[in-house]
């Protein structure tokens, strides 16, 4: 089951939308949001997929526009990042010059985000100063239920409600400074932007299996192919223990966000691979490219986001079809 919300008032309205992206179907008869809908999940549910399989089947249906999409969840009451792809922690540690702990194997890494408000999947990218070093990150997401504490990994792999993708937006050069007081990020990390649909973990067959999405995630940047990395490949902890991570100290909210952090791959030979031109499956920061640069060349050449980039992010079934739709932003001036 694929759901999304239409731009309507703060909270977007919910539709159920066919597999081939092409046509929805008004859900608000079952739930208005995507939120009240979580909230009363069990109820929610089976009615959702009825009228799933009314629309598959050619009934009441409109013709779907990812362009009219707001975030399917528009603001949401938790959103937590992990760092899952360890790999992508030690690359953009070492090119801070930081340390890597042996514990960032063993026990996940996670910050609380804003979760006030995420940008729709075509909404431009507001960057009010270049020198800020805007980056994208391309990451998997998952939307729970409600969770309690304590909860153990298999019983939150139960929990996962929906699967789909999300920009995280990071200004990397005001990022040293706030680590450095050592509180966490909070103006380094802006809104984020989410896919235009989020579906179902058995919408996705045999590429949801172990708490992981096994496909690749692909990301264009202007245009240009930029990552191809697989996104059930290198990650070191699955959604099930970040959700368990999560709900060590406290309870989640039906409707919480969690990501995985910035999908990464390790090179062939272990390194920290390559550029999709040179034979590997690229990067889904720009982080990661400026680090590998610095590596081999001492010093980085490719150039955070600037007003007029566009970013693309999607994933693909085997047949080339879009599963999530996709996040397609241009950089631009904020909105005064």
């Amino acid at each position: 089951m694929k759901l999304a919300s239409l731009r309507s008032g703060r909270d977007g309205r919910l539709v159920v939308v066919s597999r081939d992206l092409a046509w929805y179907a008004d859900a608000s008869a079952v739930a208005p949001t995507l939120q009240a809908a979580l909230d009363e999940w069990p109820r929610c549910e089976p009615e959702l997929r009825a009228l799933s399989e009314r629309l598959e089947r050619g009934d009441a249906r409109e013709p779907f526009s990812e362009e009219a999409c707001a975030a399917p969840l528009p603001r949401a009451y938790q959103w937590a990042d992990g760092s899952a792809y360890v790999n992508h922690v030690a690359l953009v540690r070492k090119a801070r010059g930081a340390e890597m702990p042996e514990s960032f194997w063993t026990d996940p890494l996670m910050y609380q985000g804003g979760s006030d408000g995420f940008l729709g999947p075509r909404e431009p990218i507001p960057l009010a100063d270049e020198s800020w070093g805007c980056d994208l990150e391309a990451e998997i997401v998952v939307v729970t239920g409600d969770v309690k504490q304590g909860i153990t990994r298999e019983a939150a792999l139960g929990a996962i409600r929906l699967v789909g993708l999300v920009n995280d937006v990071s200004l990397r050069n005001l990022i040293p400074g706030e680590l450095a007081k050592g509180f966490g990020f909070f103006q380094s990390k802006p809104a984020s932007a989410l896919s235009p649909v989020f579906v179902t973990p058995d919408e996705l067959g045999a590429a949801w299996r172990d708490g992981k999405l096994h496909r690749v995630l692909s990301v264009a940047l202007n245009g240009q192919p930029f990552g191809r990395a697989n996104a059930g490949v290198d990650m070191t902890f699955d959604f099930g223990a970040l959700v368990a991570h999560a709900a060590r100290t406290r309870d989640l909210s039906a409707g919480s966000i969690l990501g995985s952090g910035t999908v990464s791959n390790r090179g062939a030979d272990g390194g920290p691979g390559k550029p999709i031109a040179d034979g590997g499956v690229g990067y889904s920061c720009i982080a990661e490219v400026r680090t590998v640069e610095t590596l081999l060349e001492g010093k980085p050449r490719t150039p955070f986001l600037r007003r007029g980039d566009r970013v693309r992010i999607e994933v693909l079934d085997d047949e080339g079809r879009t599963i999530f739709g996709a996040i397609d932003q241009v950089v631009a001036e904020p909105r005064r």
